[in-house]
Formats: C-alpha cells, sequence, structure tokens
C-alpha cells in the first residue's frame, strides 16, 4: 500500500490515495500503521476517495480503528494533498466528511498549499455552558460542544501541567457521554489566545485537534471572555479559529505540512 505521511500542527495521519489504492480492511489498516513502534506512526488514518458530491472524501479513522466523522487538521491535509498531488487544478475545493461537506480555500506558495482554511460549520452546544460532571471522585465544570464530533471543553488553570493520561481517559469514556468524547482542557490567556490541551477519543492524547481548537473557541466565545478571532496554541502548534456571526459558521485557519511518502507490505 503507497501512502503519504501528512501533518497538521503535530496531528499526523497516514494518508492513502483510494483513488488509486484499495484498502480491504481500513480500521485494521489504521491500528497498523498508526502504531509509533511497529508501524509508520499516527494518529490515524485517512483515506482520500473519489466522491458523487463533492471533489473527494475524506474517510477517517481512529488509531484505535474507530472511525471518526471530522478531523479538522486532517481535513486541511486533504486539501494539501489533492492540490499538491493534481487530483484537483483549482485552490478552493469541497471535500465531504462523515459530518457533511466541507468547503475548504488555500493558500497557495511556489505551486505548494501552505495553509489551509476551512468552513467548519456551525457549533452545536450539547451541554449547559457549565455543566457539573463527578470525574474520578472531583467535581468538574464543562461545556459540550459538537463540531460534527463531540467536544467536552473544561476551562483549567494551567492545562501543561495535567496529568492528562489519567484523567484524559475518565473523560473520554464517561457515562454522560455514551459515544465516548473528546476533551479539551483550556486556558483563556487574553481575549485573542487560548492554551490548550486535547484528550482524544480513540487516539489519545494528540499535538493538535482542529475540531476541538474549534470547540474551546467556540466555549469562550459563548462565555464572552474572548474575541470572535482567537490564536488557539496546542502542543503543535498554532491555529487561528474565527466566529463568523453573519452566517454563524466557524473558520478555521492553519497550516499543512507533507512528511514522507513510502510503501507498507501487507495492507
Amino acid at each position: 500500500m503507497k501512502f503519504t505521511k501528512m501533518h497538521g500542527c503535530g496531528n499526523d495521519y497516514v494518508y492513502v490515495n483510494a483513488f488509486r489504492e484499495l484498502v480491504k480492511d481500513p480500521s485494521a489498516a489504521a491500528i497498523r500503521v498508526s502504531d509509533r513502534h511497529f508501524g509508520i506512526g499516527s494518529d490515524g488514518l485517512i483515506l482520500i476517495r473519489p466522491s458523487e458530491i463533492a471533489d473527494c472524501e475524506m474517510d477517517m479513522y481512529n488509531a484505535d480503528g474507530s472511525r471518526g466523522a471530522m478531523c479538522g487538521n486532517g481535513i486541511r491535509c486533504v486539501g494539501k494533498y489533492v492540490y499538491d498531488h493534481g487530483i484537483v487544478d483549482h485552490p478552493e475545493i469541497d471535500v465531504a466528511t462523515g459530518s457533511g461537506i466541507k468547503h475548504l480555500k488555500m493558500t497557495v506558495e511556489n505551486g505548494k498549499v501552505s495553509s489551509v482554511t476551512v468552513n467548519m460549520g456551525q457549533p452545536e452546544q450539547t451541554s449547559g455552558l457549565d455543566e457539573t460532571i463527578l470525574v474520578d471522585g472531583k467535581e468538574w465544570k464543562f461545556t459540550g460542544i459538537s463540531m460534527g464530533n463531540p467536544h467536552a471543553v473544561v476551562f483549567v488553570e494551567d492545562p501543561w501541567t495535567m496529568d492528562l493520561p489519567k484523567i484524559g481517559p475518565s473523560f473520554e469514556t464517561h457515562e454522560r457521554f455514551p459515544d465516548r468524547t473528546n476533551t479539551e482542557f483550556i486556558h483563556v490567556v487574553d481575549r485573542g489566545h487560548i492554551d490548550m490541551r486535547v484528550w482524544e477519543r480513540g487516539s489519545g492524547e494528540t499535538l493538535a485537534c482542529g475540531t476541538g481548537c474549534c470547540a474551546c473557541a467556540a466555549t469562550a466565545m459563548l462565555h464572552g471572555i474572548v474575541d470572535d478571532r482567537v490564536d488557539v496554541k496546542v502542543l503543535g502548534g498554532t491555529l487561528t479559529i474565527e466566529w463568523n456571526r453573519t452566517d454563524n459558521c466557524i473558520y478555521m485557519t492553519g497550516p499543512a505540512t507533507e512528511v514522507f511518502s513510502g510503501e507498507i507490505e501487507g495492507l
């Protein structure tokens, strides 16, 4: 199987051009390629498929083999891949995902895509602004936001020093979230900047999460403590999130990087 390794702010996936390659069992393939010791090493697998309703389709699988509906960092890399590899010849495209069609606008420098802005759609509030939940014997307050996938956003004083490998799984599998959840632990630095760490369902802690950045920005905006355009700093870099109140959509802008290409046997 031919593949390309790509990342958005360190949120890395193995990408397969399913216009040409056939992956018989994507879930099993995702588990194998994601292993950082015995595989390629990634947060999951993304198949770039033909689509009858868009320029292409993103079919995304987490590191544990579970299928995901949406991936913000992943879709930026899909845009870069299809443009840089000649599948499309225009810098604005539509990509079909498990959470609907997303519109991408790509910035091209020297013939290659350097950054991508994605219309992520309307944020959907799935809880009160400060719903209380008991996790590992401690009360926490969270705000539930769906960006096509579920998020629980938690305000903390210092996300960088948290024991995320301990608390993250407890949020992900909590009975309050029957489909499991992504959890963002955030600190508002000022009206234009947020710090965030994320525990992604099915993948664990990742260096970035595009939908998570959108969810945490929307939460802080709903609380009225940041402006409608903010930079969200994650372990792997920074994404810019804007809530356009006119069309009520969230726009995410960030880099997309190709790392290397290769082949792996047995898939």
